[in-house]
């Protein structure tokens, strides 16, 4: 079942039990009252696939306010909730036909409340490192920190982030490492955050579980032998739930079934009360207003790196509303500051759900990253164990203001995107949770380690030096090392509330940590590069052979009915023949730009089966570009959206060779200083160092200015 319905206890909490001396099953802060078990209406709310091919379909699915998903089917279908009769008929009124996944998503939440009461009920600890058997609540979260904070007192640190939420509420993580206060030790730090999105609770579950996990393989003899050498050698930061109002608000909820505004437990955002809120819609809680859950913005589209761009609304009411300004939000701004103060040289954002191992870059236009090859390897190795495909972010779908395309451009540090299990934001616990994180059936991981394998070799990846740089040396016992970098980015041509893309905005980022060498003032250093990858260039690659000729493409006979689609091919030749480091397929019509009384939509399918590209605008020619795409035979669908019975297509493809790799050239420099016990600065030097090198820079680093 395709549900991201709770699944939670209904008659007011579990009770609280010790296991193994650990809290295991679930309490809600206040008792919620089990829903009727009598018939639900027949006008009730359900989960259907709506068959939108392209990208151009479902973005009009999204622009005429139908309740939509992000769980993407074969052959480009994408779920969508249905609030009853009334959505039915403006569904197939707009021209789009479905299928039902689920008929009544009601019955289906007390189904899946059922099982997690009884799975519950029956297990006495689950084989989570934890062993919790239920969701935890967020005063579970703060108390489970705490209790490893007080059980490992030298091996965790108990944190408190900088900004208060919206609401006030403070933001709670831990860090891991031997010697764990001596937080400028100069270990290479991965940093672990879920929750940023309050409905997708497996986020934090998993952080939170490899917090036990290493700690608990640490002290075993029998455990797992890595974790030992993480303990030692990296520091481990997590910050379960980054978005602890929205967080709240959906794990407290009273469940409605109906999936309105008014259903908290389906909460997105924070609870930031945007400037074009209307005035009748400021009034109230968080929990309990006239504009529900639809209040807030979207934390991760709210970063500041390519902030205002594609994938991203301006509109306030939106699932996936940006903020009001680059990096406005306070709960932002705390990852920005844990960030920007540390090492940070792995990055994992932890989200529900698709089954994705997301890195940069976020926004196709953007261009590849420098990094691609190492990052494409990177994220196959943690792809792997979990079942999960892995690819880059603009391939599902463009996405600006992401936490990665802000961290990774700006400090080099490399991140990425969990998207967390196939069915539901917080589906059954069993499933969700357990299967997932341990690699068992049903999860796709079973068998081959599930999440936990993956974080397993994220951390070795920390370890890693030729992931990262080394700085190496000398300096005066007692004296105190620092880098730091300041510097302006520009974030996405800005698209206004009208549509109107208009000029970037412009944000400052200061990033400063601190070393202290040990007591014979020598020094080993795990930082990222000095020069930002977002200035050091666009990975690319030198053609081997001349692009293909321009294809045109054979338009079957006769005209598909509005909403059905024709099909034709075309093949991609391999090297020495051709080597396209770009496709083009481009569908016209007769008529003239703009005119919405015709339009033709495109999906390409590639040769294993699988979506490569689509269009599906209002535009006039559709174009859908493929970037080096895999030789073979490819499958052009093209839809008769509207009106194509008066203006039948036409279309051709076009090659272009790869681009080359393009490299500013520039080097930037961290400055480095040394200052005495007195606070005085004593030496101060320009660093440049590039991934992977391992720098000495002597035995006098306090020695002298320059």
């Amino acid at each position: 079942m395709d549900s991201f319905v709770r699944c939670v206890d209904r008659d007011g909490g579990h009770r609280p039990r010790r296991r193994s001396g650990r809290r295991a099953g679930s309490r809600r802060a206040h008792a919620v009252p089990r829903p009727s078990a009598r018939a639900t209406a027949p006008d009730a709310a359900s989960l259907v696939t709506v068959h939108a091919p392209t990208k151009g379909a479902r973005t009009k699915l999204v622009d005429l306010g139908f309740d939509t998903t992000s769980r993407m089917r074969a052959g480009g279908g994408l779920d969508v909730v249905l609030h009853g009769k009334a959505d039915a008929a403006r569904l197939k009124t707009a021209g789009y036909t479905w299928t039902v996944r689920t008929a009544n998503l009601a019955a289906q939440q007390r189904a899946n409340a059922a099982k997690d009461r009884a799975y519950d009920k029956a297990t006495v600890r689950s084989p989570l490192p934890s062993g919790r058997t239920a969701y935890r609540t967020y005063d579970e979260y703060v108390a489970d920190m705490k209790l490893l904070a007080e059980k490992y007192p030298k091996l965790v640190r108990m944190f408190t982030l900088p900004n208060k939420t919206v609401d006030g509420r403070e933001v709670h993580g831990i860090e891991i490492t031997e010697n764990v206060d001596a937080i400028d030790d100069g270990k290479p730090v991965f940093l672990m955050a879920g929750a940023h999105h309050a409905r997708e609770w497996p986020s934090s579950e998993a952080t939170l579980e490899y917090a036990f996990d290493l700690l608990d393989n640490r002290a075993s003899r029998v455990g797992d032998a890595r974790a030992r050498e993480i303990v030692k050698k990296t520091r481990t930061i997590f910050v379960p739930i980054v978005n602890v109002d929205g967080f709240i608000v959906s794990r407290d909820a009273v469940p409605k079934g109906d999936f309105s505004a008014q259903d908290y437990e389906m909460r997105r955002k924070n609870c930031s009360i945007s400037v074009q809120t209307p005035a009748d819609m400021r009034s109230g809680t968080c929990g309990d207003n006239p504009a529900g859950r639809l209040r807030g913005t979207d934390l991760n589209r709210n970063y500041p790196g390519f902030w205002g761009g594609p994938g991203a609304s301006a509109n306030w009411r939106s699932d996936t509303y940006r903020g009001d300004g680059p990096g406005s939000e306070p709960e932002t701004d705390n990852i920005r500051k844990l960030v920007s103060g540390r090492q940070v040289v792995t990055l994992i954002s932890n989200h529900t759900y698709s089954n994705l191992v997301l890195r940069p870059p976020s926004i196709m236009d953007t261009g590849l990253t420098p990094d691609e090859p190492l990052y494409k390897a990177f994220g196959a190795e943690m792809a792997d164990p979990m079942g999960y495909v892995n690819q880059r972010s603009f391939e599902l779908y463009d996405t600006s203001g992401s936490t990665e395309d802000w961290s990774y451009w700006n400090t080099g540090g490399l991140g990425f995107t969990f998207e967390i299990g196939a069915e539901g934001f917080h589906p059954p616990f069993a499933d969700g949770v357990v299967a997932e994180y341990v690699g068992a059936k049903p999860a796709p991981g079973a068998s081959k380690g599930g999440i936990r394998e993956a974080f397993y070799r994220a951390s070795m990846s920390t370890m890693n030096a030729e992931r990262h740089s080394t700085l190496t040396g000398k300096a005066k016992p007692g004296h105190t090392l620092q880098i730091r970098k300041r510097f302006v980015s520009a974030t996405s041509p800005v698209i206004g509330t009208d549509g109107i893309v208009g000029a970037p905005r412009y944000y400052e980022d200061t990033l400063t940590s601190t070393l202290r060498p040990k007591k014979d003032g020598r020094f080993t250093w795990s930082v990222n590069p000095s020069t930002r990858p977002v200035v050091a260039g666009r990975y690319g690659r030198d053609a081997v052979a001349p692009p293909q000729k321009a294809i045109t493409l054979t338009n079957p006979d006769g005209v598909p009915a509005e909403g059905k689609t024709e099909e034709t091919t075309f093949t991609v030749e391999a090297p020495p023949k051709a080597d396209n480091g770009r496709v083009t397929i481009e569908v016209g019509w007769a008529g003239a730009t703009g005119d919405t009384a015709i339009d033709w939509d495109v999906e390409i399918i590639g040769p294993d089966g699988k979506p490569a590209g689509s269009a599906g605008t209002t535009n006039q020619p559709e174009k859908a570009v493929m970037l080096d795409p895999v030789p073979g035979k490819y499958t052009v669908r093209v839809t008769n959206y509207k009106g194509g019975a008066t203006a039948d297509w036409t279309g051709k493809v076009t090659f272009a060779s790869p681009q080359p790799a393009t490299y500013s050239g520039i080097k930037e420099s961290w400055t480095l200083t040394c200052t005495n016990a007195r606070g005085k600065i004593v030496a101060m030097h320009d660093v440049v160092v590039d991934r992977g090198q391992k720098k000495n820079l002597g035995n006098n680093v306090c020695g002298r200015k320059g």
